[in-house]
Order: C-alpha cells, then structure tokens, then sequence
C-alpha cells in the first residue's frame, strides 16, 4: 500500500478513486485502513453504531476483481456509511426506538441498490436521536454520539452520526436525510459538507418507520441526500442517487437538471441573510458570515444584504412550522395525537409563537393541510420571483456553533443559549431549517470558518427550484477561493 495516509484518513472520494485505478491502494486495504481508524477512534464518538464489516470485505474483494478487469464505476471500491434509517437487508432497522431493535428488513432501500450498483462498499449506518427529532443525536440502544471536534457537544442531528463519521475520518461519504435542517446543522457543527436537495430529487423506497413496506412515494418536506467532505462529492454522489423511482415516475420521467447558473465566482448574484425577524443569530455565527460576504465582495460576486424580493421570512417559518408537524403526525401514537389535538384546540386564534404553530401542526385536518399548503404554493412563487434576481441565498444553517449536549426531558422545555441568553431550544433550531425545507428548494451546507476555540462554522447556499448544481457550484467555487474541510487536530493524521 503507497497511498497517502492522510488521503486514507481524509482524501475525497476523486482522490481515493485515483488512487484505486493507479493501483496505489487496493479497495480491500482501504476498507481495511478504514475498519482499522473506526475500531481505534470510534470509541469515544460512537458514529459507526452498526457495523457490516464481513460483507464490507467481500464488497471490497469484488471491487478489486473488477477494477483488476479495468472497470470504471463512480464509486468503485469507495467505503460508504449511511444514516441508520436507510434499509439495509441483513441490518436493523429501529429509528432509535427500541421496541423496533428486532426489525430485519428483507430488502435494501433504492438509495443503497443505487450506491451498490456504483460499486460503493457499505461499511455501516450511523447514528441518530430517537425518531430522528433532535438536533442532537442519542438514543437508548446505541447511547450518544460526539462531535469529534470537541467530545462533549452534539454533533448535530438528526444524521449527527454522519457528520461525525466524516469529521472523524471514517470514510469519505454518508447519505444522510433532512426535514428540519438534518443534514445542513451536522454538516455545520461538524465542518464538513452536506446536500439537502430539492424535495423529490431522490427517491425515499426503503426509508420509512418501521415496519411499513418499503412503497414508492415523495413524502412531505423530507428528502435524502448526500454529506462529505468537499462540495465536489456531494455532486459526484447525487448523480448517483438522484431521479425518479423506476417503479412510480421513472416508468415516464427521467432526470434533466439544468447546469449551474455560473461557472465563476465573480458572474454569481448573491444575497447575504445574518439575521432572522424571529430568532437572533449568535455572534460567531454571523459575524463569519458577515467576512465570508465581505471576501465574497471581493472576489468579485455581487453581493447584497438586503432586498425587497426576499420573502417574508417571519411568515415562512410560521407556515414550515404547521407543515413540519403535520408531516411529522404519522408517527404520533393515538393518544399522543389526541394529546397533541387538544392543546391544539386551546390555543388562541392570535397566538402566532411558533410552538403553538407547532401545535396546531401534529393534529391538523386535511382540509387545513390544503389550505396551508395553498399558501406554500403562494410563496414558492415568491421565491421563483427573487431567483430572477439572485442566483442564491447564504443562510445561517444554526445560530450557534455546536452547542453542548442537553438530554433533558421534556424536549419542549429545553432552552437555547444564544450569546449569554436563553431561547426556546425548539424554536432556535428548527427555524433555520425554512425556507428550503418549506419550499423544497435544494440548499448545499458549506464550512466556511472556525470560531477561536476551533468549533466550526458553516452556512447553507439555497439556490433556486431544481438548480442542485447551481448550490454546489458556488459551493465549490466558495470552497476553492477560501478553503473547505480541515480535520480536528486531535484526529489528523500522522504523516
């Protein structure tokens, strides 16, 4: 093996694939190099919380027979992990709910057959808070995951797991999924990259709650997608896993999405939100987003701060937040949802705060769903009109750098520490979820920077409806003039 360690440990997915098809490593001993840094690191962070070495191996053993027949797959021989919901035959499937720890689906979901058949080795899933509610990620039968930059804070959720594997250096790609910020808030806590894409660019077969069958369907607000550590896999792995599902639309539609709006830095039309009606962002936060404009202004993008097109943001989160509970209801147990209905009923017609919106969301009848998703219609309109202005949006993806961890029960009571003041801890991380979330637009998590204790920072890109590429295209010239991914200093490797 003469391949680089620290290209073993952090390399990008190219990279490793250069390496494979030089002959400089083979797939078996980079899946062994990897096996070997989880089984000596993992310990302490607890990502990797189900393990599949033994077929990994045998993944592994084929990808080498084939490239030794001079094959060329996108993913090759490339070690993979992916966020513990995804099925996976032969693996559990528990969404962190314990009285699902014996549920063995009987066949993978499109995601992971799409990864497989690219040649992606499948090394394990990763972990998650208990149905995939928190922005935090533990649960009672796989404990709590850290954030490797620093052990005692969260790495984000609810494919926290992910974010840590990567930052970690367990691999160079987790798939992991978003309704409320999921995989753009572990992407940021722990400073690496993630994709929310647009809602219905990937299939969601296989990935739903134990222990419904694995039916075609677009869902609500949810999508998957991928996390890694340069913008440039994340457009490597969604051409892998996007399109339609051969068994429902893929029958008449295939995938066409249109090319980045710009190839340049300086030809992108930019503007720059710190700041929310509804909920103050910290000081690390934005005061990095307000350099990263500042460098952006200098590079020669055309930057505002300001626009009249822009959305009415403090109307948006109210909306995402009626959504995001309805979407959510189907797991409500009946006597949670009957729960749920009655502190509905109670509210006053003028209480607009976002938890009761939140309330009003988990018992909602189809008739008020219409309506409220009328309105959605309404302001996805609203932001086809800004995109004719601007290119995308740079969007806080937390007010916060990674928090410490909080188990505390109830969840509703939890509180937020932003600069030295408490906020509704609900209220504080899901608002930064929408607009993306809401309107289903594609929306790439980017870091950007680290604050003076070495936390990083990150922000999320919202591009316009179907333009993916456009998101990580500015992601990747963001990355390029201004640097990307750095491993924590505690985990980097050796040279």
């Amino acid at each position: 093996m003469t391949a680089d360690a620290a290209d073993l440990d952090y390399g990008s997915i190219s990279t490793l694939l250069s390496a494979l098809h030089a002959r400089k490593v083979s797939a078996s001993e980079l899946l062994a190099h990897t096996i070997a840094r989880i089984e000596a690191l993992d310990g302490r962070i607890n990502a990797i919380i189900v393990r599949d070495f033994d077929r990994a191996r045998e993944a592994a053993r084929a990808a080498d027979a084939a490239l030794g027949r001079g094959e060329r797959l996108p993913l090759l021989g490339i070690p993979v992990t992916l966020k513990e919901p995804f099925n996976v035959a032969g693996l559990p499937t528990t969404w962190g709910f314990p009285h699902f720890r014996d549920f063995m689906p009987a066949e993978d979901a499109l995601v992971v057959s799409r990864l497989k058949a690219a040649g992606a080795v499948i090394i394990g899933k990763t972990n998650i808070p208990i149905g995939l509610r928190d922005f935090q990620s533990y649960n009672d039968i796989h404990g709590t995951t850290n954030n490797p930059w620093d052990l005692g804070r969260s790495p984000g959720g609810s494919s926290g797991g992910s974010g840590a594997a990567l930052a970690a250096g367990f691999g160079p790609l987790s798939i992991g999924s978003d309704i409320g910020g999921s995989i753009r808030v572990p992407a940021h806590f722990c400073g690496v990259f993630g994709h929310k894409p647009n809602l219905g660019l990937v299939p969601l077969r296989g990935y739903s709650l134990p222990p419904a069958p694995p039916v075609p369907g677009q869902g609500d607000l949810a999508v998957v997608g991928p996390m890694a550590r340069t913008a440039s896999d994340l457009a490597l792995v969604l051409d892998v896993i996007a399109g339609p599902d051969e068994t429902r639309d893929g029958i008449g539609y295939r995938l066409a999405l249109p090319a980045p709006r710009h190839d340049h830095l300086n030809d992108f039309r930019i503007l720059v939100i710190d700041t929310h009606p509804l909920m103050p962002t910290g000081d690390a936060v934005r005061s990095a987003i307000g350099r990263l404009a500042d460098r952006l202004d200098k590079s020669g993008a055309r930057v505002a701060r300001a626009s009249t097109s822009l959305p009415d943001l403090a109307d948006s989160a109210r909306l995402y937040m009626k959504l995001l509970n309805a979407a959510r209801s189907p797991r409500l147990t009946p006597a949670a949802l009957a729960e749920a209905q009655g502190v509905a009923a109670v509210l006053s017609p003028d209480d607009r705060s976002l938890q009761a919106e939140r309330a009003r969301g988990w018992g909602m009848i189809h008739r008020d769903w219409l309506a409220i998703d009328a309105a959605r219609l309404q302001l996805q309109q609203r932001w086809q009109q800004f995109f004719r202005e601007f290119d995308a949006v740079i969007y806080p993806a937390a007010a916060v750098p990674a928090f410490p961890h909080d188990h505390s029960e109830p969840f509703d009571a939890r509180q937020l520490d932003i600069d030295g003041k408490l906020h509704p801890y609900a209220d504080a991380c899901f608002i930064w979820a929408d607009p993306a979330s809401t309107c289903g637009l594609p929306a790439t998590a980017v870091p950007i920077e680290r604050t003076p204790s070495g936390l990083p920072i990150g922000v999320q890109i919202i591009g316009p409806y179907l333009e993916d590429r456009t998101t990580i295209a500015l992601a990747e010239l963001i990355e390029r003039e201004f640097g990307g991914f750095v491993p924590p200093p505690s985990l980097q490797s050796s040279k």
